[in-house]
């Protein structure tokens, strides 16, 4: 047991269970996805959405916005132009997680519900998992 693993074992672990996954599942067709929110005077970063598509689905890993620019139309267009993203690249639906004291109202009003909790994660919190059908036109 140790709590500083080499890469090599890790990288290992990880090829191999993405062959038998991929043996199993089919291709995942895994491509990373990353939209950035910028201050148009200055081009810096002050947030972000990053996932990445695999299989069918877009799986949103981490959203983040500053607080100046939360409720104000910010995250559902972030949310949306993954969407559209994840459509484009023929997934049918998309996923997440969020704790309690995050997003889970403005993931609800967005179209998503829960569909597993884990509870006492951190203690005395939940985290939500979540997904959402995609429309196809």
């Amino acid at each position: 047991m140790t709590d500083k693993p080499d890469a090599a074992s890790v990288q290992m672990l990880v090829r191999e269970l993405i062959q038998f996954n991929e043996q199993q599942g089919g291709p995942r067709n895994m491509q990373p996805l990353l939209l950035l929110v910028t201050n148009p005077e200055t081009g810096e970063t002050l947030g972000e959405l990053y996932g990445a598509t695999v299989y069918d689905r877009l799986k949103v890993e981490l959203i983040y916005l500053p607080e100046q620019l939360r409720g104000k139309g910010m995250g559902s267009r972030l949310m949306k132009q993954a969407e559209e993203e994840a459509l484009r690249r023929g997934c049918r639906g998309v996923f997440l997680d969020t704790f309690d004291f995050q997003a889970r109202g403005f993931y609800e009003k967005l179209g998503y519900s829960v569909y597993g909790v884990l509870t006492d994660f951190p203690p005395g919190h939940s985290v939500f998992s979540m997904q959402k059908t995609l429309k196809i036109d």
